[in-house]
């Protein structure tokens, strides 16, 4: 089982074929993934085909769990790697729900020892 982080999604987007060796049922996103495609919108055509092609991908919901260990990465790694918000909450996602993460960002993650990252 994979996450997939939002810069794969962007990329299968743009062209299908860009996961085609993987089953999209074992493919997962979060709710927080979700709302950045959302705001890369452009218009209401946009939207309505960002939604429309993500259906295909299992969402996971950001919980309690996962934000008390977001706080506790940027808390570890802010000063150090410069971590993001988003990444932070990304990276706990990943943790939480025992997944590899898929990037093209691996300079993003790669400190925290604890993920498995996947490049594509």
């Amino acid at each position: 089982m994979i996450f997939i982080d939002t810069c794969i999604v962007i990329e299968y987007l743009k062209e299908k074929a860009f996961l085609s060796k993987y089953n999209l049922n074992e493919l997962f996103i979060s709710d927080i993934v979700v709302m950045e495609l959302y705001q890369g919108a452009m218009n209401k055509n946009d939207l309505a085909f960002i939604k429309k092609e993500i259906a295909v991908f299992r969402i996971l919901n950001t919980n309690n769990e996962i934000i008390s260990l977001s706080k506790q990465i940027v808390e570890k790694y802010n000063l150090s790697h410069n971590i993001k918000i988003i990444d932070a909450i990304i990276a706990a996602t990943v943790m939480v729900y025992k997944l590899d993460l898929m990037t093209l960002n691996c300079k993003d993650f790669r400190f925290i020892k604890q993920i498995k990252l996947i490049s594509s």
